[in-house]
């Protein structure tokens, strides 16, 4: 009964850490996504007013 216990408690604590791993990554990839969209909104909105800037100073 003893080595059956320690099978069990094995695999609770493997459980345990790939829960918390998942959790971990799944947080790191949310993070990334959140920050390329907000670099990617942040860029586009600099490219649209910088293409504005130059073409009004060429039209002199």
């Amino acid at each position: 009964m003893e080595k059956v216990l320690k099978v069990i408690g094995a695999i609770v604590v493997v459980w345990i850490a790939f829960s918390i791993i998942g959790a971990v990554f799944g947080f790191l990839v949310h993070t990334v996504l959140w920050i390329a969209l907000i670099a990617g909104g942040v860029y586009a909105v600099a490219a649209v007013a910088g293409r504005n800037r130059r073409s009004i100073s060429n039209r002199r």
